[in-house]
């Protein structure tokens, strides 16, 4: 079983739309959606949801106004700020360091976990997915994607699955480290802009220097700016990054996903024929057929 990890340097260079295509090209997988701060890709799949679980995590502080005396002592060890004269706690403030729960004399301040969202286990037209919604404004996003993961691996587990298909959060931060932490590989999609250069630079850095995965890089819409393209296609050269191919530009890519389909469902056009040669570069190299 491969766990193939999609994720950009940056958000809207296309990475859920070309995992939504995977998801329909490649046989016997399992998907997720691990972009659980802007999950996007059921808008595609239109999963028929089997379970649905609460998703807890930190703890936030609240003091009972009937048992507490007003002593003081929760303000003064609080360094957040995060408690009120009037002794009321601020749940946007508070950090839920649990300080003040231990210095109550009253044992005056509850501390339980926050609901922070949902997690989901779906039937798709594609095969099972894992998903999840993270609450507004709620923290620990990091949190949430390891057990997404955990959950599509138990799912494939149950099915005899061969591949897990993540759609990863973008840029570098802790949705991303908890997308790729012992994947198989990662398929970087990129654009070609100086952003989409910049950016793209540091994901590879962070998913071939630093956890030494097998990396690709696939440039969507390589060919509004050619010379960027090339530029891209260098840096793989240069730092032993597997260059995967490029997408064109193509409007029934647009056109597919207001009709809530992929673009093999869509009369597929030019971009869809470079998505299925771009999954033949992958497969072949991951099962060693390539360098």
């Amino acid at each position: 079983m491969k766990e193939i990890v999609i994720i950009s340097g940056k958000g809207g260079t296309g990475k859920t739309t070309i995992t939504a295509a995977l998801a329909s090209l490649v046989k016997n997988n399992v998907i997720a959606d691990c972009d659980v701060d802007a999950a996007d890709l059921h808008l595609i799949l239109n999963p028929d949801i089997r379970q649905q679980e609460d998703f807890f995590s930190g703890k936030t502080a609240f003091i009972r106004q009937g048992d507490c005396t007003q002593c003081g002592k929760c303000v003064e060890v609080c360094h957040f700020d995060a408690i009120s004269p009037d002794f009321v706690v601020d749940p946007v403030s508070c950090e839920g360091c649990g300080v003040c729960v231990a210095f109550c004399p009253a044992y005056a301040i509850d501390f339980n976990q926050n609901l922070c969202g949902q997690w989901f286990i779906s039937k798709t037209r594609f095969g099972s997915l894992v998903h999840a919604k993270l609450g507004i404004a709620e923290e620990n996003s990091g949190k949430l994607v390891s057990l997404v993961r955990k959950q599509a691996k138990q799912m494939a587990k149950k099915e005899n699955a061969e591949y897990i298909i993540v759609d990863g959060a973008p840029g570098v931060g802790c949705p991303v480290i908890s997308s790729i932490t012992g994947a198989s590989a990662v398929i970087v999609v990129t654009e070609p802009t100086l952003s989409g250069l910049h950016d793209m630079k540091r994901v590879v850095s962070l998913a071939g220097d630093f956890f030494q995965l097998s990396t690709f890089l696939c440039v969507n819409k390589a060919d509004l700016n050619p010379d960027i393209t090339e530029k891209m296609m260098e840096f793989c050269d240069t730092n032993g990054v597997h260059f995967a191919g490029r997408v064109p530009y193509d409007e029934s890519t647009t056109r597919a996903m207001v009709e809530g389909k992929n673009i093999f469902e869509f009369k597929p056009g030019p971009a869809a024929a470079a998505i299925r040669e771009i999954w033949a570069e992958v497969e072949d190299t991951l099962r060693g057929n390539k360098n």
